[in-house]
């Protein structure tokens, strides 16, 4: 007797699509919808697109310390001098230190900013934040993240103004690691936070120009229609643009601060923040706080820019890879 209909086994792919099922729930499930990976993944990709710009940025970074440190002969020449008698490898002098502050600094800015917007739009029933809120948010995660990446700022400023000092006065560091380990020498752990009032209060308003703005950007763009990566780029600009202008006179007095040596009666020039800032008003007036804007805007827009581009860029990805 053959055996009835009822007795076949299942069709192969009636088998394979409930195996399928069975094997890719949990896959969902594990990475969209796990509370650790969506904590931990802002933080992730906040750090990856900052280090990715900052390999794109470094030399343009080393030529803007040589410009504030007083070279002359414009953005290009200082380059081309550095690369004839430096070498090229000297624009990339320092890109351990920048990397770690990065992995630092940015990692924690990006992260905090998006769960602090995330947890307030949901206090908001999920409706865009009014533009005093993001800015509060972009203030905090500045100045939070400015204090976990300052010891990788101070020893990157200092690898980069050693090229610019008389050999004897050199601090010859190896690398990051030589730095930091010198300056717990020299200085104590505290040596490492050194200048981290005047980096922090930077960061928060370097932060809070650069994050409130691209998200306000993108809302505007998109109520006008505008999506996909041309409002990525454009928001972005805006971005650069309001992260170099309220930043930089914090980063003027923050450079000042950080490369001061004792005059020859052993006093420094500057007591603080505040002295420095006095003593710069009286000296240039308001608009000396804004000397090398073209150059510093070339140097910090840029860097917000990819950032943000590189950061969309990965969570496209993301979403597309079901994560």
């Amino acid at each position: 007797g053959h055996p009835s209909v009822a007795e076949a086994p299942p069709h192969p792919t009636a088998r394979l699509t409930n195996r399928q099922k069975h094997d890719s729930a949990p896959l969902t499930m594990s990475l969209s919808e796990n509370k650790m990976w969506t904590t931990v993944k802002p933080f992730m990709n906040g750090g990856l697109s900052g280090m990715g710009a900052t390999c794109i940025i470094q030399p343009i970074d080393i030529v803007k310390v040589r410009l504030q440190l007083g070279a002359t002969g414009g953005p290009l020449g200082v380059a081309a001098g550095i690369i004839r008698n430096e070498g090229f490898g000297t624009l990339y002098t320092g890109l351990s230190a920048g990397l770690l502050r990065q992995a630092t600094y940015t990692t924690a800015r990006m992260g905090i900013f998006q769960s602090l917007t995330d947890y307030m739009k949901a206090q908001n029933d999920g409706k865009p934040l009014p533009l005093y809120q993001k800015a509060a948010c972009g203030l905090t995660a500045g100045g939070l993240g400015a204090l976990v990446g300052s010891p990788a700022d101070l020893s990157l400023i200092r690898m980069q103004a050693d090229g610019t000092l008389p050999a004897a006065e050199r601090r010859n560091y190896k690398g990051v690691m030589d730095a930091l380990v010198t300056i717990v020498k020299e200085d104590g752990i505290g040596g490492l936070f050194a200048g981290a009032g005047p980096t922090a209060v930077r960061a928060m308003a370097l932060n809070m120009g650069m994050l409130a703005s691209n998200d306000q950007a993108k809302e505007m763009l998109s109520a006008a229609g505008v999506e996909g990566p041309t409002k990525t780029f454009c928001a972005s600009a805006i971005a650069g643009f309001f992260a170099s202008a309220f930043s930089l006179p914090f980063d003027y007095v923050k450079t000042q601060l950080q490369k001061q040596r004792p005059l020859p009666d052993g006093t420094m020039p500057y007591s603080g923040s505040l002295d420095c800032a006095m003593k710069t008003l009286a000296e240039g007036g308001p608009l000396k706080f804004y000397t090398g804007f073209p150059t510093y805007y070339v140097r910090i827009a840029p860097h917000a820019m990819f950032t943000l581009i590189l950061l969309d860029y990965i969570k496209t990805m993301q979403k597309n890879a079901g994560m």
